[in-house]
Formats: C-alpha cells, structure tokens, sequence
C-alpha cells in the first residue's frame, strides 16, 4: 500500500491494517521530511486521543492531514505506532 499526496510517496507498506475505512501504516514507513507536527488534537471514544500532522511536499501544505494515536485505548492497541492519512492523500495499492 502507498500513501501519494501532491505527487509524492508519502508512506509505503505491506504491513497496514484498515480501520473504520482508514488505512493505518507504521510509522517507521512513512517518510519523515513531509511531516510536520501540528498542535491539533481531537479525541475518539474508542480509541483515544489522536495527534496530527501536517504534510508539506514541494513547498505545498495539507493541514492536518495525517494522524495518529500516542496511546491509544486497549480496544485499540494494534494502531499504536501507526499514522492514517486523508484530506485528499490517495491510498492504494
């Protein structure tokens, strides 16, 4: 599976797991120099609380537009150390 925003792999795996229609990918296969902390969090009752990152790729950005549990809830744990995307980022194989 690859992660392709604004012309770029941002993230490839064989190893992703799929929840609520999201593709998770470990954090060790997406590429570090197009993420960029952000400050937002939001909060699931499932799963915890989720952090994001924007992306930035040739001087383009996407807010907020890859996510990610520090620590998530135990009905959730398979996503920790996983990164989800959306906001226009196409996931395919």
């Amino acid at each position: 599976m690859k992660a392709i925003w604004n012309g770029k792999v941002i993230a490839e795996s064989e190893r992703t797991l799929e929840i609520e229609g999201n593709r998770y990918f470990p954090a060790s296969s997406v590429k570090d120099e197009f993420l960029k902390e952000s400050s937002t969090t939001t909060t699931c009752p499932w799963k915890g609380e989720a952090h994001y990152y924007h992306l930035e790729v040739d001087g383009a950005e996407n807010k907020d537009a890859a996510w990610y549990y520090p620590n998530p809830k135990e009905k959730a744990r398979e996503i920790k150390g996983m990164i989800a995307f959306w906001k226009g980022v196409q996931v395919q194989e």
